[in-house]
């Protein structure tokens, strides 16, 4: 092989990543070549390539999606020291604002999982790691993550959760979940009305890029002994301001 040769495949492989990163839903081999002009026996050996080193992966139906490596790489760069002083110090200023632990949930799957976050000072705490898994359908960006992704999508997906009751007011039923979502998708907030954990209340707005679209979700929580529902709701233009604030990162160039 050419250097010329290799570089061309180079581009190609990157900018097959980029496409299926960027998509709003999954794409087939075809609709790739046709994008991005590449024709059907490469793309067909790309994707292989690809899905053989874990960068990409195939669902049910036979379209691309991104892997969880991808998702690894993508948000492996925010987390890097250029941007986590700035993050960090984001939040900070965030929780100490709200007077409740603030942080940042990415999507995984059909779960959130807390990137990063900054505790509040209170003995009374809620620990939740860095790291941690957590159910889409019960917590508040969870759920404002599920209203961001187009209704067909949304709905195959609600109607394929195990909707597993975690306290009282969790909702178990996928209709009424969709009526949620909606009210979701018009007002950019998650709420969480002690649907995951009994006594905690929390509220999520979406970070998202200079296209718009949402790449996390920017969330407090507080014990309902120290915060009501309502209380925390009233925070919610100052999470905007700090989720602008994050967006902007994003796009930040070198």
């Amino acid at each position: 092989m050419t250097t010329r040769e290799k570089g061309s495949a180079v581009s190609r492989v990157m900018q097959i990543i980029e496409a299926v990163a960027k998509a709003e839903r999954p794409m087939s081999p075809a609709d790739l070549a046709c994008q991005l002009g590449i024709p059907k026996p490469s793309i067909h050996r790309l994707l292989n390539q690809l899905e053989s080193d874990g960068f990409v992966q195939t669902n049910m139906r036979g379209l691309i999606i991104p892997s969880a490596k991808m998702h690894s790489i993508a948000w492996g760069v925010l987390h890097s020291e250029r941007f986590s002083a700035v993050r960090r110090s984001i939040l900070q200023q965030l929780t100490e604002e709200i007077g409740e632990t603030c942080g940042i949930a990415v999507p995984n799957g059909t779960e959130m999982r807390y990137y990063d976050r900054v505790q509040s000072d209170w003995p009374l705490q809620i620990h939740l790691q860095v790291g941690s898994p957590t159910p889409s359908w019960c917590t508040a960006s969870g759920k404002l993550y599920l209203s961001s992704l187009p209704r067909d999508r949304r709905l195959r997906i609600i109607n394929n959760l195990p909707l597993k009751q975690y306290t009282r007011n969790t909702i178990v039923d996928a209709e009424t979940l969709e009526i949620e979502l909606q009210h979701i998708k018009v007002s950019r907030v998650g709420t969480d009305n002690e649907e995951f954990v009994d006594g905690m209340v929390a509220c999520a707005v979406p970070v998202t890029d200079s296209s718009g679209k949402l790449c996390a979700c920017l969330f407090t929580h507080a014990p309902v002994v120290r915060k009501s529902f309502e209380e925390l709701l009233r925070y919610t233009p100052v999470l905007r301001s700090a989720a602008e604030h994050l967006g902007h990162l994003i796009d930040e160039p070198e």
